[in-house]
């Protein structure tokens, strides 16, 4: 019986929700740690990734259906400084891995058509740090190489996503080497299952795309924008949101980064969204409503599971939105104040700061499943646009001119 063993390294473009279905004192929703503390993903999870991308005859014949799974997922570990992953019980971490212990917490909220808060909404959510590598096995029992070539296809895929939130910019990877190695049955008794050995062939990697279209939006800040985190410092009363990058290269994080969410991008599509297609379809109705049950919004960013009839009902998007993290960029701060409209004078306790941000022309990417109808397509393609034509603001305090943007709109390469 043949076998081919590979090992893949795993680089995270964007931050990882990996949870462990947990709660505890501090957060809503920690991540899946191993037994040395450390960030990990579960084998099953990559496998019931993979397993999707095919038709369910292929999936069945290729993971078991009546019979056993001919390819087998390890869980993914996470490498130290030196690139190997700790398979054994570490006594005392080194400083690098000693980082992992305090992870970023993402803040969330729902908001409403008006601008405001969700009743009961707000969560939080503990992530991995963007540029963690991580590395796991997978084991092909008895398949021919056309079979390795295809699954392997599907990891290096620009939309392959590992871990939950992969609509709201969570769990995008690069594939950063795969090696593998061809066994027989004597060969097969006599290697190691350590992550760490060496495999004799490498496999070119190269970039893949199926079933999606690209977008990329080219933007650049008319003047300031706010992405804020909920929190003030020592000279300003909100903040940008901003997260650290793992350093492999300098085994430390990195300077802080301004984040700008793609849960924020996604709210602000979805409304306006909602909008043009009820200008496409002269459909006005009450803008309580407008989202939660508009046909654009649901056909492209999906539904909320909820039971129906004891039935459940709702599915995942078909967009998938990336992160986008600022490295060069400067800050102003803002000075407000309430004005009492009777005497003209300054409300008591109504001064308050706001630390804004100014950059350089950045890049936003979204993947839509090429699969949705093009009366959708329209909507959302004409909704993208006016973000680079400035008619869409994003972020927060945009009635006070933050937020605007101008730039050029990319699909599959070609400039619309």
């Amino acid at each position: 019986m043949k076998r081919i063993i590979s090992h893949i390294i795993l680089k995270t473009k964007t931050p990882l929700k990996v949870g462990s279905n947990k709660i505890d004192f501090v957060q809503d929703s920690p991540i899946q740690r191993d037994w040395n503390n450390l960030p990990m993903i579960l084998g099953t999870s990559i496998a019931g990734v993979v397993r999707k991308e095919f038709n369910e005859k292929i999936a069945s014949d290729i993971f078991g259906e009546n019979q056993g799974s001919k390819i087998i997922f390890s869980n993914a570990l996470l490498l130290d400084e030196n690139n190997q992953v700790n398979e054994k019980l570490l006594i005392n971490k080194s400083d690098f891995l000693q980082i992992f212990d305090e992870l970023p917490i993402r803040q969330h909220t729902a908001i409403t058509d008006k601008g405001v808060t969700r009743e009961h909404s707000k969560f939080d959510e503990e992530i991995v740090f963007k540029g963690s590598r991580f590395k796991f096995l997978v084991e092909f029992v008895d398949l021919d190489e056309e079979i390795f070539e295809k699954v392997i296809e599907k990891i290096v895929s620009k939309t392959f996503r590992l871990g939950g939130g992969s609509t709201k910019g969570f769990g995008e990877f690069e594939v950063e080497k795969i090696t593998y190695e061809e066994f027989d049955e004597n060969s097969y008794s006599d290697i190691s299952t350590s992550l760490n050995t060496t495999l004799k062939n490498e496999y070119q990697i190269k970039s893949y795309l199926e079933n999606y279209d690209e977008y990329i939006l080219k933007l650049t800040p008319d003047d300031f924008f706010m992405f804020g985190s909920g929190f003030g410092d020592e000279d300003s009363d909100m903040t940008a949101v901003f997260e650290n990058e793992i350093d492999y290269q300098n085994k430390t994080l990195s300077k802080k980064r301004v984040l700008i969410p793609a849960s924020s991008i996604k709210g602000a599509i979805s409304h306006r969204l909602a909008f043009n297609w009820n200008i496409e379809n002269n459909d006005f109705e009450d803008t309580a409503k407008i989202e939660e049950e508009n046909e654009a919004v649901i056909a492209i960013l999906g539904h909320k599971k909820e039971r129906i009839d004891n039935m459940e009902v709702g599915h995942k998007g078909n967009v998938l939105i990336s992160d986008c993290f600022i490295d060069k960029f400067k800050q102003k701060k803002f000075e407000h104040v309430k004005i009492d409209r009777f005497t003209g004078g300054a409300s008591d306790g109504a001064l308050f700061q706001e630390k804004t941000t100014q950059s350089d022309e950045f890049e936003i990417r979204l993947y839509l499943k090429s699969s949705v109808k093009e009366k959708y397509k329209k909507v959302f393609e004409k909704t993208l646009k006016e973000i680079c034509n400035g008619l869409l603001p994003l972020g927060g305090m945009t009635t006070k001119g933050h937020g605007f943007f101008s730039g050029e709109l990319y699909k599959n390469g070609e400039e619309i």
